[in-house]
């Protein structure tokens, strides 16, 4: 159920905020002027048109794009008040603040157990009592403990497509993130395995804030707290999702919602 406006939730102040955001592939402009608010432990959902930018924006919030050459960024990303493209912080830190699960799962070719304690141990954690802790509390907290509790030693290439992606959210958790950013997470799953993945968002939102892309507008009127419709490049409406599936203040919005376009 999404919050009333007067709810206690809205009154806290956003976990993410974006100014004057443009963003460039070499020459060509691919996002402009984003401004939003994004706020703790709910859920934002971008939805728009293929190619409109959703993903790009996205990835603006934990520094992926920079890993693409000729790549350039105007503007500001504040988490928790901190300007995440400031020259002084560490891009390595803003990635482990800010977990990622992409459309397609990608476990490493390793063990179930490896896959979710890979990050620790890149980090440079040494306790084997503590490894083992964390991924059991890992792989409970992405719902797949009691799937994979028995084959923790196995490739984690065997599981499932759905398995694999909350095996992937289970790696994300790993590192205590604060934020967790999904890219379609489920849409290359099937209907039963999607429905545990909107389960487990619901459910992670308490102690997390989630930002998710997703072309399903069924999906997000039903997992997202805020939704925002995205347009060649533009933010065109945020709002409450309620209000945006069923009161948007533009047009362009409606038109979209209605199947007007996209």
């Amino acid at each position: 159920m999404n919050p009333s406006p007067t709810s206690p939730t809205q009154k806290k102040e956003p976990k993410i905020v974006v100014r004057g955001l443009n963003f460039y592939y070499g020459p060509i402009q691919a996002l402009y002027d984003l401004n939003i608010d994004i706020p703790p432990n709910q859920v934002t959902a971008f939805i728009g048109p293929s190619g409109c930018g959703k993903s790009t924006f996205l990835r603006c919030l934990n520094r992926m794009n920079e890993t693409i050459l000729g790549t350039r960024i105007e503007g500001k990303v504040e988490i928790d008040g901190q300007d995440i493209y400031a020259p002084e912080v560490d891009v390595v830190d803003v990635r482990r603040r800010v977990g990622m699960v992409f459309q397609k799962s990608n476990p490493f070719p390793k063990s179930i157990f490896e896959n979710v304690a890979y990050g620790l141990r890149i980090n440079g954690m040494k306790d084997k009592r503590k490894i083992a802790e964390i991924v059991e509390r890992s792989l409970v907290d992405a719902a797949i403990w009691d799937e994979v509790k028995d084959r923790l030693h196995e490739s984690a290439l065997g599981l499932s497509g759905g398995q694999q992606q909350r095996l992937c959210i289970a790696r994300a958790l790993a590192v205590q993130p604060e934020v967790i950013l999904m890219d379609e997470p489920a849409s290359a799953l099937d209907p039963i395995a999607t429905q545990k993945i909107e389960d487990l968002i619901q459910k992670l939102k308490n102690d997390y804030t989630i930002v998710i892309v997703t072309h399903n507008m069924q999906q997000a009127a039903r997992v997202s707290d805020i939704t925002a419709f995205f347009y060649l490049g533009k933010l065109i409406e945020v709002g409450e999702t309620g209000q945006i599936f069923t009161k948007p203040k533009l047009q362009q919005t409606e038109d979209y919602i209605t199947g007007r376009f996209g």
